[in-house]
């Protein structure tokens, strides 16, 4: 039984030992003493300060500090602000520039192409209301109302196809009137090639006799529609108004 319980008590003993020790709840969740002195360090060198104490450069003859730690950060730091300083004497003459917070911000250059119509104080500056409903004034003043007027009656006396594709009402293709004579595909051709479009040779046609008539041979097949021109558009639009 004794020896029971010293077993115990020593595995109890060896587990406690084995137990890592609990960080620091103020410092925050993975930030040492490392982190802390190498923030310091470059906040030190980014404002042209000397280093804390515990980040100083070491001593001649000193061993170089360990990689990582809050010394290395400091001096490679130190070391880019340095080269970075000794650079822009070659480039503008100008000093870079130093982005902290601390530093006043760059003033606002007004550029002269970009508008006022958006400040209030600028276009007040410029302008009055007196002056902006003066020129509101003048330029109503120069409008000009057009009255509507009624069409102008046609002067010629020619057939009306518009008329006559809304009279008849057969399809073209459909013979109505009777056609002789010889060689009417030929006559056809020759006859409607004089014409720009069949609406021309169809007023010509009814100008000279159509329907009834066609001296010129311009509708061999009797539909009384001249060199293939179709009144369904005319009738589609009719309908449709």
């Amino acid at each position: 039984m004794i020896k029971r319980t010293f077993f115990v008590l020593a595995a109890g003993v060896t587990l406690a030992a084995c137990q890592p020790s609990i960080p620091d709840s103020a410092r925050g969740v993975g930030f040492g003493d490392d982190f802390v002195e190498q923030q310091r360090a470059r906040d030190a060198a980014l404002a042209g300060v000397p280093a804390p104490s515990s980040v100083a450069s070491a001593p001649l003859g000193a061993t170089s500090p360990a990689p990582g730690s809050a010394e290395a950060t400091a001096a490679e730091t130190a070391r880019v602000l340095a080269a970075t300083r000794a650079g822009s004497a070659g480039n503008s003459g100008a000093a870079p520039l130093n982005a902290s917070p601390l530093n006043a911000p760059p003033p606002v250059v007004n550029s002269a192409g970009i508008s006022n119509e958006n400040n209030f104080d600028a276009v007040s500056g410029q302008r009055s209301i007196d002056a902006d409903a003066a020129r509101l004034a003048s330029n109503r003043s120069q409008y000009q109302v057009i009255q509507p007027e009624a069409l102008p009656d046609r002067t010629e006396s020619g057939p009306n196809i518009v008329a006559y594709a809304l009279q008849t009402q057969h399809a073209r293709g459909t013979q109505r009137y009777r056609r002789t004579g010889f060689n009417k595909q030929a006559k056809f051709e020759r006859s409607c090639a004089e014409f720009a479009s069949a609406d021309q040779a169809q007023i010509d046609f009814l100008s000279r006799g159509g329907p009834e008539r066609d001296r010129k041979g311009m509708d061999p097949d009797g539909d009384g529609y001249a060199c293939a021109w179709d009144p369904t558009p005319f009738r589609r639009a009719a309908q449709q108004g």
